[in-house]
């Protein structure tokens, strides 16, 4: 089992098959749930800009997308648990990608209940973005690495349509370079970031406040899944304990935790 330099286990692995099965049959073991717990707060945000802003059609820009997981939950009104029996039950284990894609596209036009969204996908894992454009996911994808480089012409062109960015649990791997760049090639988009408590976001927050955003934290913790083992756990530990972070209660108890920070335009 490897680690990365924060204490988790690497998956990096799972992010780039050609289709989900992998990455979900991983996550499921580990009782993956921080896109399932941020759908309903999504929706309300989406809602919400609808209202103050007038446009009835917003753009939503998510940031780690990896095969649209967020995308798929709130475009088909869907649970985890349906993704998890999709990607890992006996009717996933025989069908090639070809087939996988045919019975996703026929899922999101039979089961597409929220109307007048466009989703953009953000990730560094082509195969990824590839099977959740393919799949109706997504309406459109950046495949970039924002951390290491400036986006081009066409990626800005893509950002300056952003109403609202997400995110569940890519802060951390990104950072402000990737947020600011979005900020900056946009109209100051609405955010909202899951973000794992063993990673500050004030360096995030800092640097949108100098583009004119305030940040706030949502009131409470959100589970993102279960530790892998014991070794990761304790690595963690360390990780918090580094960033001043009391885990009693929390991850001292076995499951990795994340906060909600809202950032809007002053």
């Amino acid at each position: 089992m490897q680690f990365d330099a924060t204490g988790k286990i690497a998956l990096d692995q799972i992010y780039t098959q050609r289709d989900p099965r992998a990455y979900f049959s991983t996550l499921r073991e580990l009782d993956y749930r921080i896109p399932q717990l941020a759908k309903p707060y999504f929706l309300k945000f989406i809602q919400e800009y609808r209202e103050a802003s007038g446009v009835s059609a917003p753009t939503v820009v998510d940031v780690g997308c990896s095969y649209g997981v967020n995308a798929a939950l709130l475009r088909c009104d869907a649970t985890i648990d349906e993704l998890y029996e999709r990607y890992c039950g006996v009717d996933a284990r025989a069908p090639n990608r070809r087939e996988l894609l045919t019975r996703d596209r026929n899922w999101v036009r039979s089961r597409g209940q929220l109307k007048n969204v466009r989703f953009i996908g953000l990730d560094n894992s082509a195969p990824a973005l590839s099977y959740a454009l393919a799949a109706g996911f997504l309406d459109d994808a950046v495949h970039a690495d924002l951390e290491q480089h400036d986006p081009t012409d066409q990626q800005r062109e893509q950002f300056a349509a952003a109403d609202l960015v997400i995110s569940t649990g890519c802060i951390g791997y990104v950072g402000e370079r990737t947020i600011t760049k979005i900020a900056s090639a946009s109209k100051k988009p609405w955010m909202a970031h899951f973000v794992l408590r063993m990673f500050p976001f004030e360096p995030i927050a800092h640097r949108l406040a100098e583009l004119g955003y305030e940040t706030v934290p949502v009131t409470g913790v959100f589970k993102q899944r279960r530790f892998a083992s014991a070794q990761e756990q304790s690595l963690v530990l360390d990780t918090l304990s580094t960033a001043g972070v009391d885990p009693r209660g929390l991850e001292a108890d076995g499951w990795l935790y994340a906060q909600l920070h809202i950032s809007q335009p002053r």
